[in-house]
């Protein structure tokens, strides 16, 4: 297995919980990534795995050779991770991993690096704040080491059913839409939900309380979302494609790690 040359030097590796924020060193510890995103995604979330997939109960595929591996551990043990996937990475496989899903074309035109972020998940024994903070934290760190200047990837809400997803859609489309020149686009080829056909109303509060934890940081970091959504149903989601300015997370994550 294959893995760009990339570390955290950045980062302090002990967070105020104890925990450990890396890189993935070996094949073990991406192993270790695989089984916990198995046990989330196809076991917790009902996503639908191979053949191969279910013999191993670990979650594969290209890009894995390729890409760097976040990593959370506690007491040696991974309890968290986020897959990074930079122009290299996706160069080797072919594409990004959501050029899949949506056209990427404004990132890719974009100047300086550019990071897809991907399969986030974290043990369930360890499903709380600090956690999340020391996978941001870790992220963070990269970014300034590899000068990223963009972050994108899908945003995943539970279910493959726009009409019961309507509202949070409806929301996302009203309040978050990426500007033009960063506004990918939901492909066509896809199971594509247009946006200009959901007609509904819908109350922030009530919004904001239903959406996946990951997708409301996104947002709060100053995250915008594509035009359109995807159902995924490998994966029993409905996705839409937010991007992240690196500028716009700088004061919050990025300038501790720049001095």
């Amino acid at each position: 297995m294959t893995h760009q040359a990339t570390t955290v030097h950045a980062l302090n590796p002990a967070t105020a919980d104890g925990l450990e924020v890396r890189l993935a060193e070996s094949r073990a510890e991406v192993a270790a990534a695989q089984r916990i995103r198995y046990r989330v995604f196809y076991e917790e979330m009902g996503a639908k795995p191979t053949l191969s997939m279910r013999a191993l109960e670990l979650d594969f595929d290209d890009y894995d050779r390729h890409c760097d591996h976040l990593l959370v551990l506690a007491d040696g043990e991974v309890v968290g991770t986020y897959r990074l996937i930079r122009r290299k990475a996706a160069e080797a496989v072919g594409r990004f991993y959501s050029a899949g899903e949506f056209d990427i074309s404004p990132f890719l035109a974009a100047d300086g690096e550019i990071l897809e972020l991907g399969r986030s998940c974290v043990d369930a024994r360890w499903r709380h704040r600090g956690t999340l903070q020391a996978l941001w934290q870790g992220l963070a760190a990269y970014m300034v080491e590899n000068d990223i200047r963009l972050l994108f990837g899908c945003g995943s809400l539970p279910g493959t059913d726009p009409a019961i997803l309507a509202p949070q859609l409806a929301y996302l489309r009203d309040n978050h839409m990426a500007p033009p020149a960063l506004r990918g686009r939901a492909l066509d080829s896809a199971e594509k939900v247009d946006f200009s056909t959901i007609d509904v109303a819908w109350d922030a509060r009530r919004v904001l309380a239903s959406l996946p934890p990951l997708l409301k940081g996104y947002l709060r970091l100053g995250g915008v979302i594509g035009d359109g959504a995807v159902i995924d149903r490998p994966f029993n989601t409905t996705d839409v494609l937010v991007v992240v300015n690196a500028a716009d997370i700088a004061g919050r994550y990025v300038k501790r790690f720049s001095a």
